[in-house]
C-alpha cells in the first residue's frame, strides 16, 4: 500500500488570506496542497481561476498543486492551469468529452493526470482508463460545497479501483475528497485510499500539526 499523503484543501481556508493558507500548509511539512476549481455549471459554486495558482507561486509556493477541475470543458482550461502552476490536473468522468486526447494535453504541460467520479456514478465508468492516469479521485460527497457529510456508500467504489490496480499492477494513487477527517479517512484507507483531501477538518483542527502527524499514520 502507497504511503498516505495529506493533501489540505484551499477552499475551506480564508479566502482573504490564501496565501498565508497555503504558507500555513507548507510550514508543517505538508507538500500537498488541493485546489478546488468549480465553474458554476457542472457543480453549482464558483471558486478559484488560473490567476489564484499564479499568484500562489509568484509569492513563492512550491507545493505540490493537485488541481481538480469540477468543469464542464476542462480540456479548455487545461493549458492556462498548466501555465498557472499545476502539478496535477484532475478531470471529471461524466463531461462528454475525449478524455485520452484531454490526458495527452495534460501530459503535454508536464502535468500528472487524474480522473474523478461523482458519488452517483458507476465506478466502472472509470475502468477503461486507468492506464492513462496516475491518480483516481473517488469523490465521497457530491462536489459543489465544502462541509458535507462523508458518504459511507462511496466505499465499494474505492475498494473497487484498488482491486482493478492490484490485479493490473498499477501505479496510480486512489484519492479522496469530501467529509474526510480522521474517521471516515481511516475507513477510506482501509478500503485502498492512500491520499486525502481534507478541507474543514484540517483548516478548524484545533492543532493542525497534530492532525496532520494522525493521517501520516494511517
Amino acid at each position: 500500500m502507497k504511503e498516505p499523503i495529506l493533501a489540505p484543501s484551499l477552499l475551506a481556508s480564508d479566502h482573504a488570506a490564501l496565501g498565508e493558507a497555503a504558507a500555513a500548509v507548507a510550514a508543517l511539512g505538508i507538500s500537498w496542497l488541493h485546489l478546488d476549481i468549480m465553474d458554476g455549471h457542472f457543480v453549482p459554486n464558483l471558486s478559484f481561476g488560473p490567476e489564484t495558482l499564479a499568484a500562489l507561486r509568484r509569492h513563492g509556493s512550491k507545493l505540490f498543486f493537485d488541481t481538480h477541475l469540477m468543469l464542464s470543458e476542462p480540456h479548455r482550461y487545461v493549458a492556462a492551469f498548466a501555465k498557472a502552476g499545476a502539478d496535477r490536473i484532475t478531470i471529471h468522468v461524466e463531461p462528454q468529452i475525449n478524455h485520452v486526447a484531454t490526458f495527452a494535453a495534460i501530459r503535454s504541460h508536464g502535468c500528472k493526470v487524474g480522473l474523478a467520479l461523482n458519488p452517483g456514478t458507476p465506478v466502472e465508468a472509470v475502468e477503461p482508463f486507468l492506464a492513462e492516469v496516475d491518480l483516481v479521485l473517488v469523490m465521497t460527497v457530491q462536489p459543489g460545497f465544502g462541509g458535507q457529510a462523508f458518504r459511507d456508500d462511496t466505499l465499494p467504489k474505492i475498494a473497487r479501483v484498488d482491486s482493478w490496480r492490484r490485479e493490473r499492477r498499477l501505479d496510480l494513487r486512489i484519492e479522496v475528497d469530501g467529509g474526510i477527517d480522521l474517521a471516515t479517512g481511516a475507513l477510506c484507507r482501509s478500503k485502498g485510499a492512500d491520499t486525502f483531501v481534507a478541507g474543514t477538518s484540517f483548516f478548524r483542527a484545533p492543532d493542525r500539526a497534530a492532525f496532520a502527524a494522525k493521517f501520516a499514520a494511517l
